[in-house]
């Protein structure tokens, strides 16, 4: 029987830890993503079309306010933590509620989540959001294209408007 899990999140990491590993894996059932740190994202649904075919009405996104009562009333038996910004202390907070409400805390490392690669990549990091890594990644495509690269630049889903368009 399939894992019930809950992908905790901020409409990001966790979509992308969603579609590298968890999609189309038979041992997990994803129930929901909660949302927090994106305003109004929670109430929406990761969409069909993206979710795939075991998740035919597509995955709700509730509020993390909620986790405690999700993990209770839809026997999650694992959340899994996906967003970033946030200092160890509240990590660990997290993971206390996670596992007083009786599920097991997960996060994911790089040998689940990195996308492989047969050329070379350039990876544009930062600890922070707003710390211009958008900007730092579009002046290194530049560099690269002016010195005859092919380039290509990947980045997790964002939960702006329309999450299929």
């Amino acid at each position: 029987m399939a894992q019930r899990i809950i992908i905790m999140g901020a409409a990001g990491r966790d979509f992308h830890n969603f579609n590298v590993y968890f999609r189309d894996n038979p041992a997990y059932e994803v129930v929901a993503f909660t949302a927090t740190q994106i305003p109004y994202i929670e109430n929406r649904r990761y969409p069909a079309e993206l979710a795939g075919p075991r998740y035919p009405a597509g995955i709700p996104i509730l509020a993390e306010s909620e986790l405690e009562r999700l993990v209770r009333d839809e026997r999650i038996d694992t959340a899994v933590f996906s967003y970033s910004d946030v200092t160890y202390d509240h990590v660990m907070h997290v993971s206390a509620r996670v596992m007083a409400a009786g599920a097991n805390f997960m996060l994911l490392g790089p040998q689940q989540t990195m996308l492989p690669s047969t050329k070379p990549v350039v990876a544009i990091c930062a600890s922070r959001t707003g710390a211009g890594k958008s900007q730092t990644s579009r002046a290194v495509v530049r560099v690269l294209r002016e010195l005859g690269q092919r380039v290509v630049s990947v980045r997790h889903p964002m939960p702006y408007g329309n999450l299929v368009a």
